[in-house]
């Protein structure tokens, strides 16, 4: 692009304002994905009687209804963001207590809805606006003494991690518990609140292992691979290893042919396979650099709202990012979590985009303190 610095149309503006270097990784993750997509999905259509284009032509629809949301999102101002995210997760809110009324249930859980043509699964939207929300409300307690912000983060924190807990969805539940918990702290959360907070986590956590049987299962799988069914994470393993350093090449891998989510939850046992360890671990450095870039725009945000927001969506990036790779890797419990831009999944792309766009917004270059 081409911009003098003194045009004042909001497309110069934007451009000499965003974080380029931000924005280059996002776009490289991108490719990423499509170059993935195109490598995982044909022999997942093909195996459960798709055309072998069909989730390939779908990625390629969603993608640039992200990007452009990720655009258009990135081009308001802090003031802007804070009431598209709470128009969003309001929206988000009633269609995730519509799961329980005409959600379809897959695989024991009732986390989407279907609409003509395609199906929504609310949580993944309810994850970026709560946390510029939760930001928000923290913010306001602090500047305004008397606005019971922190009850109402409260409130409604209770109310997400309930119904995410009722799908069930205990994964989402806790990418969002940690989330809010972290802002909370940086909020300034007393110590003892934060000790309180931890024991209730880990309280929960323990709860969960005892009362509901698909965690119970997931956890004892992990701990004695022999105690049941691990096929999947075993097949995985070996794609890292049948990979090895540069991997066997584009399209010469089997992994995909074998693992029925090799296009989503386990894609990264597809790059792993498919182009080696140094494709991962640029992979892997990609998701680093955009977090730990966010982080060092904010050092000097003087605007505690803005700060709170996105560091929660960071987090939130960076998080999910992990979870999803380790649990290809077999470093903790399966748990059904995209890979940011790289797995398949409208909901999932859509507010990512949504998230990021957040996120490139709040951390553009604008005075001290400026919500403008």
């Amino acid at each position: 692009m081409n911009f003098a610095r003194i045009d004042q149309r909001p497309i110069a503006r934007w451009w000499w304002t965003v974080d380029r270097w931000s924005l280059t990784a996002l776009g490289m993750l991108v490719g990423f994905g499509l170059m993935l997509s195109l490598a995982a999905s044909p022999s997942v259509a093909e195996r459960i009687g798709y055309d072998g284009l069909h989730f390939v032509r779908r990625h390629l629809i969603m993608l640039p209804l992200a990007m452009g949301l990720m655009f258009a999102v990135s081009l308001q101002p802090p003031r802007m963001i804070r009431r598209i995210a709470v128009i969003g997760f309001a929206a988000a809110l009633v269609l995730l207590g519509l799961t329980f009324v005409i959600g379809a249930e897959i695989k024991g859980a009732r986390r989407w809805i279907n609409l003509p043509g395609l199906s929504v699964q609310p949580s993944e939207f309810v994850k970026p606006t709560f946390a510029v929300v939760a930001a928000w409300l923290f913010s306001e307690q602090k500047q305004r003494p008397g606005f019971p912000g922190n009850i109402i983060s409260i409130l409604l924190f209770l109310a997400v991690a309930g119904m995410l807990i009722k799908q069930p969805d205990i994964g989402m539940a806790a990418v969002v518990a940690i989330v809010w918990f972290a802002q909370f702290f940086m909020a300034g959360l007393r110590l003892y609140w934060v000790v309180a907070g931890t024991l209730a986590g880990l309280g929960s956590l323990a709860g969960a292992y005892l009362y509901l049987p698909h965690v119970r299962s997931r956890i004892d799988h992990f701990l004695d691979p022999s105690a049941g069914d691990t096929y999947q994470v075993k097949r995985s393993i070996e794609a890292f290893a049948n990979g090895g350093l540069w991997g066997k090449g584009p399209g010469e891998g089997t992994v995909k042919d074998v693992l029925p989510d090799a296009h989503a939850d386990f894609v990264f046992a597809v790059a792993g396979e498919e182009f080696g360890l140094v494709v991962c671990l640029v992979i892997i450095g990609l998701f680093a650099f955009i977090v730990l870039r966010g982080f060092s725009r904010l050092m000097q945000e003087g605007s505690l709202f803005v700060l709170l927001a996105a560091t929660g969506l960071l987090i939130q990036f960076g998080l999910q990012a992990v979870i999803n790779m380790a649990s290809s890797l077999h470093l903790i419990p399966t748990k059904g979590m995209t890979l940011p831009f790289l797995s398949y999944g409208g909901s999932s792309m859509l507010a990512l985009g949504l998230g990021m766009g957040m996120m490139l917004a709040l951390t553009r270059r604008r005075l001290a303190g400026s919500e403008l």
